[in-house]
């Protein structure tokens, strides 16, 4: 096979100002990322509450390594399953007042494991349009027909479900989305997969330890029972601090997964030590108050950068992008804003749908104040600039 459509396709990418690359982060430190030997705050990272670099959780590691060593050994249906994962998984399951969970070594074999699993054989599944590449890649590899609904549109997701023949329905939605940190009208969906007798997923990956009294995400926040939500999937990698996802719902639900999910079956086991360090990290959500000082940084970061007049969306979550609408531009500012020792990504199709390109602001506790003030000073002198120059 000639190798050449390769070296075609990335020229594409680069003339549409969509080429990506990775850039190394040498060492991070306190919301402080360096990269080629310079120094920025760090407003692109998913760890919402701090919890990478947290002593407790860095201990837990230690003495998960020294009990279990660096790895698993074997998928979890040989001997792969420790009690460390038992007790990550009980531990879930109370929290959220869930029969089960099991565990996945991401987020994105979660949702693929989800869809390919649940629809081995004919059915619909129903996506909201801003739904993670993960669900709807699972959806595309499962014997289901993927409908997509427009994003938050409850009257659209109706009107398709009525339309539909299928007697095997799921409707996906995520608790906060990735990439625009608004909120799914969650009441709404509960009430149209009851009445059309379709069962609710949510990915709840940028809700889960940050929403709710006990950190538990959207699920907790709303107090929204096993039977509202049956299917629900987050992630350890955001604001727990480690990484790894999980399923949580009924016992016959995870039992079928045990059976069916592939990506279970066939996947060397999370590494004991991760499982460790993640039950610790879950312990002390609500022992410490990361939580309220993220609420409190989103707030500040709101009204100043309204007060500077930089253009912000509806989102009241730690995730607040600035739309820009061009992917060379996008980059351009994002550049710019490097140049004065501030790290925001820009974030280009087909992340986020064309001619949304946008600068992706991502609040954690570990924020300061005056963190925050250098980021709306620097947003303000970039974007005045570029508005200068249109």
């Amino acid at each position: 096979m000639s190798l050449a459509f390769m070296q075609t396709a990335l020229a594409e990418k680069a003339r549409d100002g969509y080429l990506r690359s990775r850039q190394c982060v040498e060492y991070e430190q306190e919301g402080v990322i360096c990269i080629n030997g310079k120094h920025f705050l760090n407003f692109s990272s998913n760890d919402y509450l701090g919890m990478r670099q947290h002593p407790d959780v860095l201990q837990a590691w230690v003495e998960g390594l020294a009990k279990y060593g660096g790895g698993a050994g074997a998928s979890p249906l040989v001997t792969g399953y420790t009690r460390a994962h038992a007790e990550v998984e009980a531990y879930v399951a109370s929290m959220l007042n869930r029969d089960a969970v099991i565990l996945f070594n991401s987020g994105f074999a979660a949702n693929q494991a989800l869809c390919q699993a649940l629809f081995s054989q004919p059915g619909t599944i129903f996506a909201d349009k801003l739904m993670h590449a993960s669900a709807i890649d699972g959806a595309r590899h499962s014997d289901a027909t993927i409908k997509r609904f427009k994003h938050n549109d409850v009257q659209h997701l109706k009107t398709l479900l009525d339309k539909s023949s299928s007697d095997k329905n799921l409707i996906m939605s995520e608790g906060v989305f990735s990439m625009d940190g608004d909120v799914a009208p969650i009441h709404d969906l509960i009430g149209l997969s009851e009445q059309s007798q379709a069962t609710l997923m949510l990915d709840d990956a940028h809700g889960f330890g940050v929403l709710g009294e006990q950190g538990g995400g959207t699920v907790d926040a709303l107090s929204l029972s096993q039977e509202k939500v049956p299917v629900l999937m987050a992630t350890f990698g955001k604001a727990i601090g480690t990484a790894g996802a999980f399923v949580a719902g009924s016992q016959t639900l995870i039992d079928y997964l045990i059976n069916f999910a592939r990506h279970y079956i066939y996947s060397t086991a999370m590494p004991s030590a991760q499982a460790v360090a993640t039950l610790q990290s879950l312990k002390l959500l609500s022992k410490n108050d990361s939580r309220s000082v993220l609420v409190e940084n989103i707030r500040y970061f709101r009204q100043q950068a309204s007060a500077q007049g930089i253009p912000l969306t509806a989102s009241e979550t730690a995730i607040q992008p600035i739309i820009i609408g061009h992917p060379v531009k996008a980059v351009a500012i994002a550049e710019r804003l490097q140049s004065l020792g501030v790290w925001v990504t820009a974030i280009r199709y087909p992340t986020v749908p064309k001619h949304q390109d946008r600068l992706r602001v991502t609040l954690s506790a570990q924020h300061s104040l005056q963190d925050i003030q250098a980021l709306v000073d620097a947003l303000h002198i970039v974007l005045g600039e570029q508005e200068c120059l249109s």
